[in-house]
């Protein structure tokens, strides 16, 4: 998510797409992204390079959108691993084209790399194959700070469903409950938003708080 990371979709379509009919989209994000090179534009100014739904429908992949909003910066990511853990959950690693890295449990946002001042690690109630937190109690993150030291932030959380909602992205609209997560403690007061399309079994979209550093992430997957 630093600066190009629109050229993030190509590494995106070329890892999740087969065949040839992706290939123009590739050479023309190629050539903005040269644009941008030679005009000294970042994508905070520029916004990603737009998709249709089609061209999402033809990835063999999932594809994730973020969104820092403390940095307007944005980039595109595809699952790089994911792991299974039974009723701990499911974890998907996901990857931007510069390498940085978004880890979700259940699409609860758990960790990231390359990031600066990261989430390590992070301990949220989620079940099994459910999406989303499952209940309130403690948040505890573990924060990369100077120096290579870590810092400790313990929350205490409520959730609350705020019912039905359907969400447009890219053309589509998805059915989804809008869960809200209400948090204080040593990490200051943080409400995350998650939209569960339960149908689907996938938070649909969401904004998590990444920590002091970071601030909040909007996520929206896009495909499938």
């Amino acid at each position: 998510m630093r600066v190009l990371a629109s050229l993030a979709l190509a590494v995106l379509l070329a890892a999740c797409s087969s065949g040839t009919e992706e290939a123009p989209l590739q050479v023309q994000v190629f050539s903005n992204t040269r644009d941008l090179i030679r005009q000294r534009i970042s994508p905070a100014e520029t916004g990603l390079p737009p998709v249709t739904r089609a061209q999402l429908d033809a990835l063999d992949g999932p594809a994730l959108e973020v969104t820092l909003e403390t940095r307007g910066a944005a980039a595109y990511l595809y699952v790089n691993a994911e792991r299974d853990e039974g009723a701990a959950g499911q974890v998907t690693v996901w990857r931007t084209g510069d390498n940085s890295t978004l880890a979700l449990r259940n699409g609860v946002l758990v960790a990231t790399r390359g990031l600066g001042g990261d989430i390590l690690s992070s301990e949220i109630r989620v079940s099994g194959g459910q999406p989303g937190p499952s209940g309130g109690g403690a948040h505890v993150m573990l924060i990369r700070g100077g120096d290579e030291e870590a810092r400790r932030l313990v929350l205490v959380c409520d959730l609350e469903d705020l019912g039905a909602e359907t969400v447009e992205i890219v053309e589509r609209r998805y059915p989804t409950r809008h869960l809200r997560q209400s948090c204080s403690g040593s990490g200051g007061e943080v409400v995350n938003d998650y939209w569960v399309e339960e149908r689907a079994g996938v938070v649909r979209q969401s904004r998590q708080w990444a920590g002091p550093h970071l601030g909040y992430l909007r996520l929206r997957q896009l495909a499938p």
